[in-house]
């Protein structure tokens, strides 16, 4: 960016210098006009009048040094930067006005983002808990992606979901999902029965808000519990969401795959049977990862999907923060910088020694 600063600049000076390398019968008016027009973009109002004025006064200066040219074509010349300079400075009023806009609203959308998928907390039970989010599409202020832990009197409950679609539609069933997550994972006595009232809640709004009629409803996700009568054990429950991960201190990486696959939630009556929570061991320093599919759909340049799980076997991380950290910095690694959906991702390391009643 500091570069394209001295573009006005260097346009002058080319304007200039080929001015005096060429025949007499050429102008170079289009350097001199471009410079205050891509001022306009990169500087401030004083630096585009300021740029303006430079320009004006370098051709005006050359056009009276050749005196080459019939009078009237000089003065149109001369006029012309001028106009054009004047001009710069409406597109550089429009232009910061405009920045400025897209700042508050971006601002706002932040904002609302936070509002609507809090940060989890960092300590839970037995568990240290880390999360992060990113955004595939900066002008995609509003993302679907979604993550929420609580800490109730049956155990500590994860979640993570990916809706359907982007934009006001998705924050609506974002709010939906976890605002009933967090009212019902305090009192549900276990996952089955959470799920079924995440599922009932989505029905329900689905009649009452046009938005989230139709496919833009569902939502894949996974309900994970560490039972407070039961340290060590694990329970999942996967709505059509990519299977967890549980990572050991050794560096051991283990797929968790539900016994009963299940549709997303809001399409619950496509279900051939009852969904279930598949019990896991989980070892002390154990990490349970949760992700959307945005981590594991990115793609590298020969179109090859990212695997998190080859990619973090036999690696292991002092907590969950640098774990997520280290996997956001890796997938844009083997993306090229690139990113082609959003991605949550919620880790939670069991942590025996330093548990903490509620």
């Amino acid at each position: 960016m500091r570069i394209w600063r001295w573009l006005p600049e260097a346009l002058i000076l080319a304007g200039g210098l080929l001015d005096f390398a060429t025949p007499t019968h050429l102008t170079f008016t289009p350097f001199f006009a471009a410079a205050p027009m891509t001022a306009a973009a990169v500087r401030s109002f004083r630096g585009t009048m300021l740029i303006g004025i430079a320009s004006t006064l370098a051709i005006a200066a050359l056009v009276a040094f050749w005196d080459r040219l019939p009078g009237e074509q000089e003065v149109l010349n001369v006029a012309t930067v001028a106009t054009v300079s004047a001009l710069a400075l409406v597109t550089n009023r429009l232009v910061t006005n405009r920045t400025r806009q897209a700042v508050s609203a971006r601002a706002v959308a932040e904002a609302v983002q936070h509002a609507v998928v809090p940060e989890p907390p960092r300590r839970a039970g037995e568990l240290t808990i880390a999360a992060r989010y990113r955004a595939a599409d900066e002008e995609a202020l509003i993302g679907g992606d979604l993550y929420a832990v609580v800490e109730s009197r049956h155990g500590v409950r994860l979640m993570i979901g990916d809706v359907r679609g982007k934009g006001l539609g998705s924050a609506e069933t974002v709010a939906v999902i976890l605002g009933t997550f967090h009212e019902v994972a305090e009192d549900a006595p276990d996952l089955p029965a959470l799920e079924q009232r995440l599922e009932a809640a989505l029905f329900r709004e689905r009649g009452q808000r046009p938005t989230l009629d139709g496919l833009e409803g569902f939502v894949t996700g996974v309900l994970a519990e560490f039972p407070a009568a039961e340290p060590g054990l694990l329970r999942v429950l996967n709505r059509g969401h990519p299977p967890p991960l549980l990572l050991t201190a050794a560096g051991e990486v283990r797929v968790l795959s539900p016994a009963v696959h299940a549709p997303p939630f809001g399409l619950g009556e496509l279900a051939a049977e009852p969904s279930r929570a598949d019990p896991v061991e989980v070892p002390p320093d154990g990490t349970l990862l949760l992700y959307t599919d945005g981590l594991s759909e990115t793609r590298n340049a020969a179109g090859l999907f990212y695997d998190p799980v080859a990619a973090l076997r036999g690696k292991s991380f002092p907590g969950p923060g640098e774990l997520l950290e280290w996997l956001l910095a890796d997938s844009v690694r083997y993306a090229a910088g690139g990113a082609a959906d959003d991605m949550a991702l919620l880790a939670a390391r069991r942590d025996p020694d330093g548990y903490h009643p509620r």
